[in-house]
Formats: C-alpha cells, structure tokens, sequence
C-alpha cells in the first residue's frame, strides 16, 4: 500500500513544484524556460525598438522579428501579400491624424440660441475632418440587446439625426441586473454604441457618462494613469482606413448634457433612474434641438501596419479546418522628447538634463512585449513538439493595440480563417509582472495583498466551458486563477485588449492578465522588472489549456448573454 501511495503521488503530484504535461505533450512544454523568455524580452523592450510605436520604425523592426521566429520555428505563413503570395503578414492601411482642439468645436442651437462648446468640456475625433449638423435624439445607452429584450431604439427614429447615448449599461451596480450584475457585457463599450447608432442611420454620436454614476468617467480615469497619456506632445490618433465604423462621435461632459436635455421637459438623472429601475427605454428626440460638430484635425496621413501571423496545421485531415488562436499585439508608445527647457527621469529613476538629446522611450516590456513574447515561445513549443494537436492553431501579434485595438478589429472583420469554427482564443496582455496598486486603480478595485502568483482571467462569462478547461489543466501548474475583473464596471477593463473584437463576433476569448501596476504606460516599464518564473508558469498554463482547445471532442461554447450567478 504505501509503494501504491508513493508511485499515485509521483504520478498525480508535479515534480518539484514544477508543472508536467502529458507525455505526448512534454517535448514542447519542455522549451518554455524563463532564460529564454528574458533573452526575447530584453530585445522586444529594448532601446533599439524604441519603443515599438505604430507605424514607425521599431514597431517594424518588432514585425520582423515575430516574423523571423514564426518562420524559423516552421509554422506556415497565414496571411497574403498583395500579390497574392503567403506572407506572414496581414497588411492593413491606418489612417494617423492628430485632432486640432482649439479649432475643433460642438455647437448646441436650441430654439434658435446657439452655444459653442470646445475641450474639454465637449470633444470629438475623427480620420477625417467632419462638418455637419442635425436634430438630435436621446437614445438611452445606445444598446440593442435582442436577446435580452432591451433596445433603446425601439421607439425613435434616429435616420439622419444625432444619437445623443449614456456611456456603459443599465443597472451597473445591481448584482442581479441581466447586463451582467456589476460586470460589462459587450453592450458597454463606445464603438458598439457607434455600430449600432450607424446601423440605425444615425450621422453621429455623442455620448456622456451616466449621471448617477458611481465611477470616474473615461476621461477621469485615463488622466489618473499619468506617462503618456499626458505626455508633452500628445500622441497621435490612428484608424483603420476602410473601417466598419463610418460615423464620428462626441464626447461632453455633464454641464453640455444638462443643456441638450435643456428643452426634453426632464433631466438626464431622472431618465437614467427612469431606465434602471425597470428597463424601460426612456428615449426621445430632443425638440427644438440642434448640433453641429467642426471636427478640425492638424495633420492626416496614411500608413501601413501588420497583424503577423503564422499556422501550425492540425494533425487530423478534418479537425484541422477549425482553429485556436494563440494572440497579442507587438505595438507600445513609442518615444518622445522631454518637455521644453525641462529634463527627465530615465528607467532606472536617474535624471536626465534637457536639451535635443533627451528622449524618454516607453520600453513596453509588460504592455506588450512580454504576450509578444509569450505567442513566440508557445509557437516554438508547439512547434519543436513531436505530436500535434488535431486543430490548426493560429498564432498573431497585433497591430496597433494601443490606438484602439485596431489589428485585431481589422482580423474580426477580416478573419484569415472561419470565425465560425474558431474554437478559442487566448490573448496575452501584460503577463509578466505582479498587480499592485497605482493611481489608475486607487480607490476602484480592491487588490489581493500576494499577487506573486495570479493570474487574472477575463471573459469566463462568455465561455465557462473553457474556464472550466483553465481550471482543469491549473491544477498541474498551480497559479492563482482570479476572475474580478469580470465583477466590475469601473476600469472597462473587458473592452480594454484583443480578445475583445473577436468576443464581439461570438469566439470564446479570454483575456490573459496579471493586472496593472505603477509602471502601466510610463517608461519604467522595463524588462529586468519582469518576473520570468511567473510568466513561465503562465505560458506552461496556456500550452497545456491550447493543447486541450486543439485536441478535445468537446470545444469551449460561447454564451451570448451570460447571467449573474
């Protein structure tokens, strides 16, 4: 009895505290090691990269070297270069533009009294400069929900008029509520909202966030994260140049909103109170009322980027037309010079005098180069194993995530393979350090006290099935599984990566995360700060999980209203 013990806890129990995999499983498993992990890392966030910005010259470099390890690892080219050749590029045109803010201006007429709003307080962007005027009505949310019996537009006419919308979704903070108890759906997020104001003729679309919020509002948030969102020069916008999204849209604050609801015989407050007590839509065209949107922008012109991407064929002649897809994005924020006549800190917290030679780089080695580098490992594995899985795996990094999640909005709309029979996707970003509290999240979420060891899953409400695989295979690895940020609403966290896209077109995605930290979008985002042991742990989850995608009778099912528990 005790050598039948002794050999069940050598088989059951991971040697050493270190994760097994399955025998037909362990050649590839096997090359997921933290030195390699650092070497990739110290490249991809390295000064020579320069911090990897959208449609420049490190970003490029950061394409060539995912498309060097996709090629040297075998994997197949998935994509098609405009010659109709394989490439491992999905190339795609953007449209750069910076919005001229003192000359961009919102001007509400009612009853003939016209007043000019400009930003803060009222702000809008476009790739194209836009002029245009039209009546507007009060769509509620702006959600269509048909499944869950809610739509805003039920009972008003918005073709050729404004969509004027609450941001987020009804009911936020009940638990019970069918938008996900106090989580987002894929209802809360703006683009979804622009979608749908288009889809029912809107021109346009302003929004304003709730007036009896209970969080900060978008722009409150992103002020609070500091680094390069308040850098000296701003950076600039991107688009996708043949978008599916063809209306502008506005942003305004409080005190314009009171004013557009200045003649609807009610208040902002009250219809929203209106909307959440019993989901009821409260919408209405707004009498007597006008705005004209002067959308100016500095400068425009066009670019071109790439999603890379690479295939690993499945082993079974029928599974291997469905896919998984293991994905990122290479893109960070790039570099910029010091403020005028004023010096800097560089990543190790020295200073740095002023003049032409200061130049601060956000090195982006969490946000992204650590799933950048997480995607090439997990090809090289899977790869150099000896068996492989019955479903093709695909693997893509990204383009310009940080602009607005547009490589993997171009895929979704684009995709290289049959979303249909895409069975899963994991995304990796952020994954190699621990989550500890920064200004961008004081006072908004509650952070466990030891992250040493956590990984945050979001998505799971979409997809339990595969949550439940996660769970299944985390028992080999033995991270800290955390799902919180399928609990809140304050961080808009579910919309904020590239899993988000494809969740949109019914794919069970999960986002991969370790959390936020001070160094999120500043320059200290460094690679010798990352924590390689926990980002091994991580990728050796993901194998283990990917292979089960890949191999399973039974694939993961996507939910398309999840309910609070």
């Amino acid at each position: 009895m005790l050598k039948l013990r002794a050999f069940l806890v050598a088989v059951l129990l991971p040697c050493c505290g270190l994760a097994q995999a399955p025998s037909n499983e362990q050649a590839g498993f096997r090359t997921l090691k933290a030195e390699t992990l650092k070497s990739d890392l110290s490249y991809v966030a390295s000064d020579k990269l320069a911090g990897r910005m959208s449609l420049q010259p490190g970003d490029e470099l950061a394409m060539q070297w995912i498309e060097e390890q996709f090629r040297a690892a075998g994997l197949k080219p998935a994509g098609v270069d405009a010659k109709g050749k394989a490439s491992y590029r999905q190339a795609f045109e953007l449209i750069e533009y910076r919005p001229d803010r003192a000359a961009t201006t919102i001007t509400l007429t009612q009853k003939g009294k016209a007043t000019e709003f400009h930003a803060p307080v009222a702000f809008g962007a476009y790739k194209h400069a836009i002029d245009l005027t039209a009546p507007v009505v009060f769509a509620g949310y702006g959600i269509t929900a048909p499944e869950l019996g809610y739509d805003d537009y039920a009972h008003v006419d918005v073709r050729g008029k404004i969509a004027f919308v609450f941001d987020h979704e009804p009911q936020e903070d009940d638990a019970h509520s069918i938008f996900n108890g106090t989580g987002n759906t894929r209802y809360a997020t703006t683009r979804v909202k622009l979608m749908n104001a288009q889809a029912h003729g809107a021109v346009a679309l302003i929004v304003v966030a709730e007036p009896n919020r209970k969080h900060l509002t978008n722009a409150e948030r992103q002020a609070k994260i500091g680094g390069s969102v308040l850098r000296a020069v701003p950076l600039p916008l991107q688009a996708i140049a043949e978008d599916e999204v063809q209306i502008p849209s506005v942003v305004v604050q409080d005190v314009v909103a009171a004013q557009l609801f200045g003649t609807s015989g009610t208040t902002g407050s009250a219809l929203q109170a209106a909307i959440d007590k019993d989901l009821s839509p409260q919408s209405r065209a707004l009498p007597e009322t006008k705005v004209t949107i002067h959308l100016v922008n500095a400068s425009e012109q066009r670019g071109t980027t790439a999603n890379v991407v690479g295939l690993l064929e499945g082993s079974d002649p029928t599974l291997q037309a469905e896919t998984v897809m293991i994905t990122a994005h290479h893109d960070h924020d790039g570099q910029a010079a010091c403020a005028a006549g004023q010096g800097a800190v560089d990543e190790n917290g020295r200073e740095t005098p002023a003049g032409a030679e200061c130049v601060q780089t956000w090195h982006g080695a969490d946000d992204n180069g650590s799933g950048t580098v997480g995607v090439v490992n997990l090809a090289r594995a899977f790869a150099a194993n000896g068996e492989r899985p019955k479903r093709s795996i695909l693997f893509a990094v990204f383009a310009s995530e940080e602009r607005g999640l547009l490589g993997a909005y171009r895929m979704a709309a684009h995709p290289l393979r049959p979303l249909a029979t895409t069975r899963a996707q994991i995304n990796f970003d952020m994954i190699g350090r621990d989550e500890t509290a920064s200004p961008q999240t004081d006072g908004l979420i509650e952070i466990p006290k030891d992250t040493t060891n956590r990984l945050n899953l979001i998505g799971a409400l979409y997809s339990p099935s595969y949550d439940r695989v996660v769970k299944e295979e985390n028992k080999r690895v033995g991270l800290v599984l955390d799902d919180r940020f399928d609990h809140e609403s304050a961080l808009n966290v579910f919309f904020r990566s590239d899993q988000f896209p494809f969740v949109l077109k019914n794919v069970p995605a999960f986002w991969w995360f370790t959390g936020f930290h001070p160094d999120y979008h500043h320059i200290t985002d460094t690679a010798e700060k990352i924590d390689y042991a926990k980002m091994t742990k991580i990728l050796q989850l993901a194998y283990l999980s990917a292979w089960r995608f890949a191999s399973d009778a039974q694939t993961p099912m996507f939910v398309s209203s999840p309910r609070p528990e």
